[in-house]
């Protein structure tokens, strides 16, 4: 089964001016100790994105896995190690047919419902969230709080990713109540080698 990291940064491209800004915190993240980095771009032009994926591929070689979210051609274009899917995106089983199976396969998931048919799938690892309330959606899904992390736990045995608001306050109570890692986007933003080595101090 696959192991993942207690902190799962995200890239989130529309928090960056540029793309020397993007790489610039994915060195700062690594040189932290992060091993895994997922590029989230939902706005980008497929040519800017595929760029950006190549070269954050280049500059990080095989000093860290990185994760593609939601589309499933560049994934394999920039020769990402994994994929993230959301309810909204290319379904789990579409993007493994694409994918394969030597690549990782992540999908959010937002209720119990929705985790326990993820559940049933090929996906590697499960994301619930938001855990709580967070500014990176702009129409975000209902907190699911510390007791949604519960109710995943008890309803699957793949490694669960809590994401949604978690910060260096609250990530320890999200950890301790079953989820696997910690998906973070904002509290990464400001100093990110900072913030990631205090979030894996909190989170040993």
């Amino acid at each position: 089964m696959l192991s993942l990291p207690r902190l799962y940064p995200i890239l989130d491209r529309s928090c960056f001016s540029d793309s020397e800004s993007v790489l610039l915190a994915a060195r700062e993240l690594i040189t932290a100790g992060c091993t895994w980095i997922q590029y989230r771009n939902k706005s980008g032009r497929a040519r800017q994105m595929l760029d950006e994926a190549r070269a954050l591929r280049e500059c990080l070689g095989s000093s860290a896995k990185l994760i593609m979210n939601d589309r499933a051609d560049l994934c394999l274009a920039a020769a990402f190690d994994g994929l993230h899917v959301g309810q909204d995106d290319l379904s789990a089983e579409s993007a493994r047919s694409i994918i394969g199976s030597l690549r990782w396969l992540g999908v959010s998931t937002h209720n119990s419902v929705q985790l326990a048919d993820a559940n049933k799938g090929s996906a590697d690892y499960l994301a619930i969230g938001p855990v709580f309330e967070t500014g990176s959606k702009a129409n975000p899904d209902p907190m699911v709080g510390i007791e949604g992390i519960r109710r995943a736990r008890g309803l699957t045995r793949k490694p669960l990713v809590a994401i949604g608001g978690i910060t260096r306050a609250n990530a320890r109570a999200v950890i301790d109540a079953g989820a696997d890692s910690v998906a973070v986007i904002s509290d990464l933003l400001r100093d990110p080698r900072k913030s990631a080595e205090e979030f894996l101090r909190i989170l040993r």
